[in-house]
């Protein structure tokens, strides 16, 4: 199967920095991958690099099997594009920026940016030059929603925006991902990412450190486990694959490794217990493992 992004030992610097070093991964057809990384890590240039705008210095990048430099026209005619901080023309408003660039793309769906624009509680008829930053976010994205495409690739789209957009915003993309779309999603939002991607790539100092499907990710970590019980519980402390063992009375807290989650829950059964509490890993637990130190 075709992937629709296909990124082989991608590299590039901006003169003596090199911004990227060796990036790889893919975007399957109708998967949400979520490409996190602090500022500067990387994001955007590789993202300005899969769009045509920044030509590489090594390496290959694909979009619907064409070259992302020489051939970004006609892959252009087949993605929506949201930036991080979308910039408009001042003198005109909101919907005609919005109908511009639905009328420039082509495969508008006037029905749904209404919808959109509803949902957004965007004002259409203020002059742009007027809009807050999350007002340009939302032009940007009726805009990019409102149109038919085969890839969305979104850098930071909620940047600007309050919870309750955020939330519009992820409800609409859950849309997308059901209607079988394929969409590349930067966000420093972690919840975001881990409510929308079937696949996540972590990228640190120009580097993919991680890539996977969220379970996968998730048997890199430790599970946090909460216990209240009678007898003696300081006994688990000895266990192999207990971490980080805290007690208050007869409540402990500890990390475990999934893979001895067995022995663990043996050790447990012995015990009267009272309360019994696992959560998994976040995201967020494996973004910081990556960035401590």
């Amino acid at each position: 199967m075709m992937q629709l992004i296909e990124i082989n030992n991608l590299q590039k610097s901006f003169g003596k920095f090199q911004a990227l070093k060796d990036v790889s991964f893919t975007v399957a057809p109708g998967e949400v991958v979520g490409f996190i990384g602090p500022n500067g890590a990387g994001k955007s240039t590789t993202i300005r690099t899969i769009l045509g705008i920044l030509q590489k210095d090594a390496g290959s990048v694909k979009v619907f099997g064409k070259d992302a430099w020489q051939d970004s026209i006609e892959i252009h005619k087949r993605l929506s594009y949201v930036p991080g901080d979308v910039a408009l023309w001042g003198n005109l408003t909101g919907g005609e920026i919005i109908d511009l660039f639905m009328k420039l793309h082509g495969g508008a769906d006037f029905k749904k940016r209404d919808d959109l624009i509803k949902k957004f509680e965007l004002d259409p008829r203020k002059k742009a030059k007027s809009y807050s930053k999350g007002n340009r976010q939302k032009v940007g994205l009726i805009a990019a929603l409102s149109v038919d495409s085969d890839l969305y690739i979104l850098d930071e789209p909620t940047s600007g925006l309050d919870p309750l957009m955020e939330a519009v915003f992820q409800d609409e993309v859950e849309k997308i991902k059901n209607a079988g779309k394929s969409i590349l999603l930067s966000s420093h939002i972690l919840s975001e990412v881990e409510r929308l991607a079937d696949k996540v790539v972590i990228i640190r100092e120009g580097k993919i450190v991680e890539t996977g499907t969220l379970q996968e990710l998730r048997h890199l970590t430790r599970s946090t486990l909460t216990l209240v019980a009678k007898g003696d519980v300081g006994e688990l402390a000895k266990l192999n694959g207990v971490y980080d063992f805290q007690q208050k009375g007869q409540e402990v807290r500890f990390a475990i490794d999934n893979k001895s989650l067995n022995n663990i829950l043996a050790a447990v059964a012995k015990l009267n217990v009272e309360k019994f509490e696992v959560v998994p890993p976040t995201l967020e637990d494996l973004f910081i493992r990556h960035y401590e130190g």
